[in-house]
């Protein structure tokens, strides 16, 4: 149970940022990596809210891979949790690449 209390704690994390990415007022580099830049953005608001509507469904979807984790840590179902997380950051990163770089790139 505590494993799951601490994926889910991960999860809220990233749907704060998600909250936060969508309101802010200037551009909001998507990943966390040292000296990201964002590249020209033509609608900053918009550009935002799409980086902040992927963070927070990340975060929801990662705390639902997480339920698992309440068997235990040594459940068998715990693989659906680890297999699950590696094909969401890879399906957010393409998300992230096709759809809103590509829309909001000047």
């Amino acid at each position: 149970m505590l494993a799951f209390m601490i994926w889910a704690l991960l999860g809220g994390i990233f749907v704060l940022y998600g909250i936060y990415a969508a309101c802010s007022k200037k551009e909001v580099p998507f990943g966390f990596w040292a000296n990201a830049e964002v590249f020209p953005v033509k609608d900053v608001k918009a550009y935002n809210r799409a980086v902040g509507k992927l963070w927070v469904v990340f975060g929801i979807v990662l705390i639902l891979l997480g339920l698992p984790l309440r068997g235990g840590q040594n459940s068998p179902y715990a693989v659906i949790s680890i297999l699950g997380i590696m094909i969401e950051a890879i399906a957010a990163m393409a998300v992230y690449v096709t759809v809103i770089e590509r829309k909001y790139r000047k």
